[in-house]
């Protein structure tokens, strides 16, 4: 953030990402590849344009396909394995790191309740 921008951010603040209380978010039921997972999430902090979001974000175990924004992510808990197509297989677990490219394919298989917190740019 440029230190003009600095004025007009909200805050700063701390949060424990393991135990914000998370919202029902909805999930395109032609997504599901299997299983029945349910998505919840929490916007922290969102731009005034729209085009950065941070926030928390959680699924429970099942298949899902997605289409990704640019992201980075770090899992506090859970485990996941996302495959992007024409691309790496990620498995990731609490404490992984993730970067997902504007535009990829991927299909997300959720071994244990997965949560992250994130950041997104439009």
């Amino acid at each position: 953030m440029s230190t003009s921008d600095h004025s007009a951010a909200p805050a700063s603040f701390s949060v424990s990402v393991a135990d914000v209380e998370l919202e029902a978010d909805d999930l395109d039921p032609g997504q599901i590849v299997s299983g029945e997972p349910v998505v919840t999430g929490k916007v922290l902090w969102e731009s005034a344009d729209g085009k950065q979001v941070r926030g928390i974000w959680q699924i429970t175990p099942g298949v899902v396909t997605d289409v990704e924004a640019n992201e980075l992510f770090v899992v506090v808990s859970g485990r996941a394995t996302v495959e992007v197509e024409g691309g790496e297989t990620l498995e990731v677990g609490p404490g992984s790191a993730c970067v997902l490219r504007e535009g990829d394919r991927t299909t997300w298989t959720v071994h244990e309740t997965l949560r992250k917190a994130y950041h997104i740019s439009y």
